[in-house]
């Protein structure tokens, strides 16, 4: 590859900058109004202007990254995550203008990007999957027909879906033609389809991926799993590597990676992906979806396997064999991620853009800051809020939490609202301390915090004010507006 462009932004273009600038690649990078003052447009080697702030004007629009592409000379896009990261038609259009599109085929991504084609797929290739439809599903009385033979509660589901939309949770039967219609509604407005189907809803399910990675020639491993079911609005908030559930019932890592890799097989995979599944309380495992592209949470597998994921995405579109075999994955320590977003949590963790005044960030042994801000930048309300990715590593995750607590204590972020005091209580957790994991995990730990506060009310105003001594606690050292502390990351093992 002699260019690449990033057709992303915020901290994961950041992130493939570097690995780029580690490769010797030449960079470039596409920006909306709202990104000219960005940290990844300061760090690209080039840039473009692509549009307004509105995704649907810049980040979404194929035409106009190509164009970019071919003006800077790029022979390849990195898609990130997000925007088009799994869109069909930008990977086709790649392939068309022999541009290297670093991920799958868009056979593949379009394979796998329909929930119900994965289902086949799954199923064909014999891995579990949870009960439900194979197809979409728009008559009420064939959904009630479908629920009568695997029973309430279900989930309704939208085909091409993500992010949480176009789902609904259905109790009774009263409720299952308006969840049909509101969720089919809703996933047309988010993904252009409004194919929905229908699955046996999962009660407490523990959300475990497993990360693949596999070349152009046939060879797929796996790298583990990472735990990912500390979520709000379906919208994952801390990971972890390994799972907890792991130290409990260590074959299940062998038995969930063979299902993964052979779900992947069956799709024709290459490329870095990832293949979820859901885990419920008797430690069955049931196909969830394939995420055809990197995952937010990378950072985890990488520190606990000691492999830099983005640049095996680059030798892999550049056609290199995976020289790596199963038995070459060694899992060693724990790392912990915890996503700071731009957001109130005691408000349904609303969104909270505005200008960050100033910062401090953690740092020293087993730390990474994976981000894309920095002091005087105005997070933008435009785009999903994500600031950064903390994650540490440690030798057992007891030693990953409290570093993390560490981290956290050192990390100060002022002129918005963030996630971090959230983090820090809900890290104290006995329950989260314990593993005791699942995917309303968040509503029950809120639920625990009210009730101890109801029974002791001094609880609550001790509580209350250390949230008004946090917000208005200055940074100890406020670094000058303009400079980005964060471009030198913390170290936490060395990548192979």
């Amino acid at each position: 590859m002699r260019k690449v462009l990033v057709a992303n932004r915020g901290e994961i273009a950041v992130r493939l900058i570097r690995a780029l600038r580690e490769a010797g690649i030449p960079n470039v990078v596409v920006y909306s109004d709202a990104d000219r003052a960005a940290l990844f447009v300061q760090m690209a080697d080039e840039a473009e202007h692509i549009g307004p702030a509105s995704s649907s004007e810049s980040y979404l629009r194929i035409d106009r990254i190509l164009d970019a592409a071919k003006k800077h000379g790029a022979d390849a896009i990195h898609p990130g995550y997000g925007f088009l990261s799994e869109n069909a038609e930008f990977a086709a259009a790649c392939e068309g203008q022999g541009i290297t599109f670093i991920g799958p085929s868009s056979r593949t991504i379009r394979m796998m990007g329909s929930k119900t084609e994965a289902r086949k797929i799954a199923i064909a290739a014999g891995v579990p999957v949870v009960p439900g439809t194979a197809e979409g599903v728009s008559d009420p009385a064939e959904a009630r027909r479908i629920v009568r033979e695997i029973g309430f509660p279900v989930i309704v589901k939208a085909a091409a879906g993500g992010g949480g939309k176009g789902m609904r949770r259905v109790d009774k039967d009263s409720d299952l033609e308006s969840a049909l219609r509101d969720a089919a509604s809703e996933a047309e407005r988010a993904f252009k389809s409004s194919e929905v189907y229908i699955e046996k809803y999962v009660v407490q399910p523990r959300h475990i991926e497993i990360q693949i990675l596999g070349d152009q020639h046939g060879h797929l491993i796996h790298l583990g799993e990472r735990e990912c079911s500390v979520q709000r609005r379906h919208q994952k908030v801390i990971e972890e590597c390994p799972s907890p559930l792991m130290s409990i019932d260590p074959d299940l890592r062998r038995r969930m990676g063979e299902a993964a890799v052979k779900a992947a097989r069956a799709a024709g995979y290459y490329n870095a992906g990832t293949v979820e599944f859901l885990v419920d309380a008797d430690r069955n495992f049931y196909f969830l979806e394939m995420n055809t592209r990197l995952q937010v949470e990378h950072p985890v597998t990488e520190l606990v396997t000691g492999l830099d994921l983005v640049q095996w995405q680059l030798r892999i579109a550049a056609g290199e064999r995976l020289t790596l075999r199963q038995e070459d994955i060694r899992w060693e320590g724990a790392a912990v991620e915890c996503r700071l977003y731009a957001e109130d949590p005691d408000n349904s963790f609303f969104p909270s853009p505005g200008r960050i005044s100033a910062l401090e960030v953690p740092s020293g042994p087993g730390i990474r800051l994976d981000s894309g801000v920095y002091p005087g930048w105005v997070v933008p309300m435009d785009y999903d809020p994500l600031l950064a990715k903390l994650c540490v590593w440690a030798d057992s995750r007891d030693a990953a939490i409290d570093r993390m607590q560490r981290a956290l204590g050192e990390t100060r972020i002022a002129g918005i609202r963030t996630n971090i005091a959230f983090f820090r209580r809900l890290l104290r957790d006995e329950k989260f301390r314990q593993g005791d994991l699942h995917t309303g995990f968040i509503e029950e730990f809120f639920a625990r915090e009210s009730s101890r506060a109801e029974s002791d009310p001094s609880l609550e105003t001790v509580a209350a004010l250390v949230a008004v001594l946090n917000k208005e606690k200055p940074a100890a050292s406020e670094p000058i507006a303009g400079t980005s502390p964060w471009l030198t990351e913390g170290r936490g093992r060395m990548m192979r």
